[in-house]
């Protein structure tokens, strides 16, 4: 078992580092480094613009609360560009929408 914790251990770490010490050593070219600095939203988007779309069966409001906390959430963000209140007022977004759907 504890063989297994560390293989595991090594296959998740060395992913992460290698890259890292590799691309510190290196001076990148401005045009690579504003690509790259664009990459963490992109994936973001996609992974949460995938689960507030996903629709199954017909459009109902009141099975995507997701989708109204989520708008509601992103004009948070872009009125504050504040992760920590758009973060803390999307959940609370989402606590009171399924209140009123559920509740």
């Amino acid at each position: 078992m504890f063989l297994l914790i560390v293989g595991c251990s090594v296959v998740t770490f060395l992913p992460r580092v290698v890259p890292l010490v590799l691309l510190s050593r290196i001076a990148l070219p401005e045009p690579l480094l504003r690509w790259l600095s664009h990459i963490p939203i992109a994936v973001m988007a996609a992974l949460v613009g995938q689960e507030l779309i996903h629709v199954e069966g017909g459009f109902k409001l009141s099975e995507h609360m997701d989708l109204a906390a989520g708008i509601l959430t992103f004009l948070v963000a872009v009125k504050t560009r504040n992760l920590l209140w758009t973060v803390v007022i999307g959940c609370i977004f989402a606590m009171v929408l399924r209140l009123l759907v559920n509740g």
